[in-house]
């Protein structure tokens, strides 16, 4: 049944810049490199794949969060869509992973930002301390005070984006368009598996769905906030791409890959405007992590409430889940200074693509309530499918050994699933309705 509820202390704009920070929290800073190298010239045309699979996918989040708010989001969805079991469990548990490795992504983009600074000679270590500092760093803030930088998360968003737009207003006329025509773009096939291998780019959007209790005139303003968030950040996204590739020499951005934003702002910027996105990209991802590191906690800990793990991840400390942000912040350490970018990049993209998939399909299974279009939903589910074969195929034609990255991370999930089962006696929560 459809919320008729007009109370609620966040309005249209509000959501909006939850749902744009979401997504504009580092991953453009991170993988715009990535990009590059796999698609050439085409990596505007990768970033419009991966926005209309993200643009579909948030119709399913709209109508749900419309009719079940709640602060669960995602978790919420799949338990009221398939009800207690071990596929939920193992789902939501690889959506607590897919946010780990969100995180990782995160600490080594601000590590590779920030060791720009630094002589090429110390910039790989410069790189490690940067990453793991700035997820210890935050950590302590979360476990300390929470509100230190969540106070001005909103000038935070406010300033990463008008700086990426400086960056196109400026670059955009100084583009050479012979870089950007179809003959430098790979293979059709690549091009679709370049889109998906970033594709977390995008997951952001989905943090809107946490704040539905709190929207005023929620039937409307969500579908509007979930739809115009994910539109803005594709056009964002496919002008930054244009401006980065039209701006350098394709060889130049992949050796700058780590940094390549930075790179490409040199040209129409120079040093001042590599200095510009280098901090742009540091402030982005320092908040992104501040943001994520307690929501992947507080994800265990609902999770866990579920009775889906541990108990111990349900004890709070300071009104904080510190079991569960410790667990959440150790595991992103280890992760972005042992696993390469792509391989980081991979494994995201592909457990959200995963979890997408699933919340589409929860959407199709209870359209009457939401009163949806089962068939946008079931595109959604082919379209999420389709992005994950191709992302495998690209990942086993390319570096078939990051195979077992994505095996490991979908193993892990369900394995730690139906263990806690066999050797747990905790009963099941089922959500009640709202």
């Amino acid at each position: 049944m459809m919320s008729s509820r007009k109370t609620g202390n966040l309005g249209y704009w509000e959501v909006t810049a939850i749902g744009v920070g979401g997504m504009v929290g580092g991953g453009i800073f991170a993988v715009l490199g990535l990009s590059v190298q796999l698609t050439g010239g085409g990596a505007p045309v990768a970033f419009l794949i991966a926005g209309v699979v993200a643009l579909v996918t948030s119709y399913s989040y709209a109508r749900l969060s419309v009719a079940y708010p709640s602060q669960g989001g995602t978790v919420a969805f799949l338990d009221r869509a398939f009800g207690p079991g071990i596929l939920t469990g193992g789902m939501n548990i690889l959506l607590w992973i897919s946010y780990i490795v969100m995180l990782s992504l995160y600490a080594y983009a601000f590590g590779s930002y920030g060791a720009s600074f630094f002589p090429p000679e110390s910039q790989v270590v410069w790189k490690h301390v940067l990453a793991t500092g700035s997820v210890v760093a935050i950590t302590g803030l979360n476990l300390l005070n929470t509100k230190v930088i969540g106070e001005v998360e909103d000038w935070i968003v406010l300033v990463k984006v008008v700086i990426l737009l400086v960056f196109v207003g400026v670059g955009i006329w100084s583009v050479d368009g012979a870089r950007l025509v179809p003959a430098t773009w790979s293979s059709s096939v690549h091009l679709i598996a370049g889109g998906m291998i970033i594709f977390l780019a995008y997951e952001g959007f989905e943090l809107i769905a946490n704040t539905a209790r709190d929207v005023r005139d929620a039937a409307k303003t969500l579908p509007r906030a979930f739809y115009s968030s994910v539109g803005f950040v594709i056009v964002l996204y496919v002008l930054v791409a244009i401006v980065t590739v039209g701006s350098l020499p394709v060889e130049k951005i992949v050796v700058a890959k780590d940094y390549a934003l930075a790179e490409a702002a040199r040209p129409s910027l120079g040093q001042a405007g590599v200095l510009l996105i280098a901090i742009a990209a540091m402030l982005s991802t320092s908040s992104a992590i501040n943001a994520t590191v307690y929501g992947a906690a507080r994800l265990s800990y609902v999770i866990a409430k579920d009775g889906e793990l541990p108990a111990v991840l349900e004890r709070k400390a300071w009104g904080k889940p510190i079991e569960g942000l410790l667990i959440t912040s150790g595991l992103t350490v280890l992760i972005a200074n042992l696993v390469d970018l792509s391989s980081i990049s991979t494994m995201g993209s592909a457990g959200f693509l995963v979890i997408f998939a699933a919340v589409n399909y929860a959407n199709a299974v209870l359209a009457y309530e939401t009163q949806s279009n089962r068939a946008i939903s079931l595109v959604g589910v082919g379209l999420c499918f389709g992005a994950l074969g191709s992302l495998i195929w690209q990942t086993a034609d390319k570096s078939p050994g990051q195979l077992w990255f994505l095996l490991g991370m979908m193993g892990a999930a369900f394995s730690i699933e139906i263990m806690f089962r066999i050797f747990s006696e905790r009963k099941i929560n089922f959500p009640k309705a709202n």
